[in-house]
């Protein structure tokens, strides 16, 4: 463990430490499937299901309407004998230069949950939770316009391949996945080609992506990048002076009552907004709850409406795919497969991390798994589909 991870998760703790204090958490008020207004024969075949081990890995399946959980189920999984053995050898997801930390994939001690506690990783779902941390500052005043050159926060005589096409990527195209840069995170993680493998095994995942060459264009095309959310990272410290996590500590957690979380950081110290972040499914479902009530919790405005609406607003097409979901600012839009014209706000991680905002029907779900090494997963619109209609 170097130095920088060392002190920033030595400081996390205190941070938590004392918004602990500050802050009771409110927990949520808990009914049934009935009184909600959702069909429980539908979530008792969810449910049974996935006990029956028919979607792989499934860890927690978590429920809640109108503010209210109506089911939230846990499932236990030996995590050692599953992926104990490929915790040991060498693979793409278990980089030979952390083979026990927390870049690696199959190391019980770190996935899917930190320290063998109760705190799920989210993967990629951190790159929405920073997102929303953006759009907090935003808010405040202390993030800058979304269309400022990122290069700004940069001595670009430090930077590899500088081009013209460098120069114009912007903020908001790091947020839509559009910045240009060649990157391929198409394969499987597994496959050495995927370039969120070298990103990982680098010691400073800034400096391997700022000095990327160009593709294409900025924002011309989606093209799905976890180099440029570990960029936001650099940025939000550049641009406001306070560390990303601290910010989301004091301005977007606290006021939630979220008191427990895990951010990894990379090897250089910076906070891993790609894919780091853990929290428990209770607490990761405040922030959708939060998007549903339009920015506000308890009356209090924490983010403002317009930056909620518009960072769930499709900003860019995934794919040309029929049926592909779209992309806000780090929001995947599904359209809601009963009414077209209704969209589905979530997050998507690997190994499974579904955190889903059904605005239509005032519903909120969080699914975590951890399915790294093929086998069922979990048919995430078929499921969407089942929701929705067991909304009456």
């Amino acid at each position: 463990m170097t130095r920088p991870y060392f002190t920033a998760a030595a400081l996390a703790l205190l941070v938590a430490s004392s918004l602990a204090a500050q802050v009771a958490p409110s927990p949520w008020p808990t009914s049934t499937p009935s009184k909600v207004g959702l069909n429980p024969a539908v979530l008792d075949s969810l449910d049974a299901e996935i006990t029956a081990g028919k979607y792989g890995n499934i860890d927690r399946l978590l429920v809640i309407r109108r503010g209210q959980i109506a089911m939230d189920k846990t499932y236990p999984r030996d995590y050692d004998r599953i992926y104990g053995d490929s915790s040991r050898s060498s693979s793409a997801l278990n980089n030979s230069h952390d083979p026990t930390g927390p870049f690696n994939y199959f190391n019980p001690w770190w996935h899917p949950t930190y320290r063998r506690g109760t705190l799920h990783t989210l993967q990629s779902v951190s790159k929405t939770v920073a997102s929303a941390v953006i759009g907090v500052a935003v808010t405040r005043g202390d993030f800058p316009d979304l269309d400022t050159p990122i290069l700004k926060y940069w001595d670009t005589t430090a930077v590899a391949n500088l081009d013209e096409r460098k120069r114009r990527i912007t903020i908001r195209h790091l947020l839509t996945m559009t910045g240009g840069f060649d990157w391929n995170e198409s394969v499987p993680y597994s496959d050495p080609r995927n370039t969120a493998g070298p990103l990982e095994a680098s010691p400073d995942w800034v400096k391997f992506t700022i000095d990327r060459p160009m593709m294409r264009e900025p924002g011309t095309q989606f093209n799905y990048s976890s180099g440029e959310s570990a960029l936001l990272a650099h940025i939000f410290f550049r641009a406001t002076g306070v560390d990303i996590e601290e910010y989301a500590a004091r301005y977007l957690f606290a006021p939630l009552g979220i008191t427990d979380w895990h951010w990894k950081r990379t090897p250089s110290g910076t906070i891993d907004t790609e894919g780091g972040l853990y929290l428990e499914a209770r607490d990761l479902a405040r922030i959708w709850q939060l998007w549903l009530q339009g920015g506000r919790w308890k009356g209090t405005p924490i983010v403002s409406e317009r930056w909620v609406r518009e960072s769930v607003t499709p900003q860019v097409a995934t794919s040309a795919r029929a049926g592909a979901p779209r992309y806000g600012y780090k929001w995947w839009l599904y359209t809601n497969p009963v009414k077209p014209d209704a969209l589905i706000w979530a997050g998507s991680g690997f190994g499974g991390q579904f955190p889903m905002a059904f605005p239509d029907q005032d519903m909120v779900v969080v699914i975590n798994a951890w399915n790294i090494s093929g086998g069922p997963t979990l048919p995430l619109r078929a499921v969407q589909e089942r929701l929705i209609k067991a909304a009456k």
